[in-house]
């Protein structure tokens, strides 16, 4: 039998993209967005055989912001618990998320989007401007989906863009 796995705030997670490895730190729980985990991901790539110093890990340069079930993808095999550290920083992420996403609409180009930082209210803003432009695409994505964008940069399939 496999042995539960308990997340708690500042685990570091591992996962294999390619020939090398990424890393992504738990660092805050959206009630907001389905009571979903908020990750960290880091830019840095790390060699297969390194084993880096997490504490420096988590203070690298950040990659992006995303909400995702961190459990399902240690039980997909798809990343690993390395560790926990302290969370660094302020988590004042801003999310997006289109009301034009919906079954069979697919808009190119939103101009009806929300915007919330975690734990607060949506807020309709339309079209996105200033600051809400750097938001990060706020859906739950699925484990695979997580790590596409640690790969590629982008998440795969579709999702309104706002230019």
């Amino acid at each position: 039998m496999q042995k539960r796995t308990i997340i708690r705030l500042g685990d570091i997670v591992g996962t294999k993209c390619g020939d090398y490895y990424k890393y992504f730190q738990y660092v805050a729980d959206d009630m907001t967005m389905l009571n979903s985990r908020v990750i960290r991901v880091f830019k840095e790539k790390y060699s297969l055989d390194e084993i880096p110093e997490l504490t420096e890990t988590v203070q690298g340069e950040i990659d992006f912001h995303a909400h995702t079930s961190i459990k399902l993808g240690i039980k997909m095999g798809l990343w690993k618990k390395i560790g926990n550290a302290p969370v660094f920083g302020e988590v004042n992420v801003i999310f997006r998320r289109s009301k034009d996403y919906t079954e069979g609409n697919k808009v190119k180009v939103s101009e009806r989007w929300e915007v919330w930082r975690i734990n607060e209210d949506f807020r309709y803003v339309g079209k996105l401007e200033g600051e809400n432009r750097k938001a990060e695409i706020g859906l739950v994505k699925a484990p695979i989906g997580i790590i596409e964008r640690m790969k590629t940069g982008k998440y795969h399939g579709y999702y309104p863009d706002f230019e």
